[in-house]
């Protein structure tokens, strides 16, 4: 039936009592035009994404399964040899140690970032959050052969900061795995003021009015009310974190080589053909090994997030 047509009562521009017809909504299929346009803006980035992740991916996972060129038997034939060769002996103590060395700075950057992050949210003076967020991107993404030549000047052996405060007297190394953690916090910190900061933002200030006016501490505000909010937001920010340090690789290969069993050392070492005859395919297997601990990350994440963003949006 048509739309019942509306009448101006306003006793103005018209005749009083004539009806004034109604705005016809769109139709379902001019909606389904602009969502099917919509569509064509993310083409591009469907692209790249496909280019530049799917098919390594893909190429990573049939090498991973069959042997590689130098084989005994000729390449390309199926084999599970290479994956159960990635998961034992050396290659399963330096994917261990990624994730031990993962797992700590990851928990260190939340416990210090999470702070740093408050004071930054809670700051009256707008040029110090400014300042603070626009430093904290740089430093996130700033890694690599320069970050670890800045430490070795600062903190190895003859370094001048370790020289000046006579830390080699204490037992101090930067080229062992407590020294690459240090390293690595130096990105990572600043990796999750930048993630949390948001979800700080998105905290109610009567929320906390709420809490003080019924006579709660700010530790009783922070352990009953904020945190249970933020506890998505400080997961996710944890697994992005994991998953930053475990996909790290120049730092540590400028700064400590092959010292520290990591598992993207073992996969420069087998690109390099530091492999046995057969096993050119085995940093494949390395790869898809890693992948799939990229996946866990992600599948972990993605839905701490939708919750996290549900809870301070609502």
């Amino acid at each position: 039936m048509p739309t019942p047509a509306a009448v101006d009562t306003n006793g103005g521009g018209g005749t009083p009592g004539t009806a004034t017809p109604a705005t016809p909504a769109a139709p379902t299929a001019t909606r389904r035009r602009r969502g099917g346009r919509a569509w064509l803006g993310a083409l591009p980035l469907l692209v790249f994404f496909a280019i530049g992740f799917g098919l390594p991916a893909v190429a990573i996972a049939i090498g991973a399964f069959t042997t590689s060129s130098d084989a005994p038997g000729g390449g390309g034939h199926f084999t599970m040899a290479n994956l159960s060769d990635s998961l034992q002996g050396a290659y399963l103590t330096a994917l261990l140690g990624s994730v031990k060395l993962s797992a700590l700075t990851a928990l260190i950057g939340t416990a210090i970032g999470l702070p740093l992050a408050q004071a930054v949210a809670t700051s009256r003076f707008k040029f110090v959050r400014e300042t603070v967020l626009a430093g904290s991107g740089v430093l996130a993404n700033f890694g690599g052969v320069p970050l670890a030549f800045m430490f070795v000047a600062t903190l190895g052996n003859a370094g001048e900061v370790t020289t000046s405060l006579g830390l080699k007297d204490y037992g101090w190394s930067l080229y062992t795995f407590n020294g690459l953690a240090v390293v690595y916090l130096y990105f990572l910190i600043p990796l999750m003021i930048l993630t949390i900061t948001p979800a700080l933002e998105g905290l109610r200030v009567q929320w906390r009015e709420a809490a003080y006016n019924n006579g709660a501490t700010v530790f009783q505000y922070w352990r009953h009310v904020a945190l249970p909010v933020l506890l998505p937001s400080l997961l996710g920010g944890y697994v992005l974190l994991f998953g930053a340090s475990f996909a790290a690789y120049a730092t540590a290969e400028a700064m400590v080589g092959s010292s520290i069993p990591l598992i993207s050392m073992q996969i420069g070492d087998a690109l390099s053909g530091n492999v046995l005859v057969g096993q050119g395919n085995l940093a494949l297997a390395l790869g898809l090994d890693m992948i799939v601990v990229a996946c866990l990350v992600m599948a972990i994440y993605l839905p701490l997030q939708r919750r996290s963003a549900k809870w301070l949006s609502s």
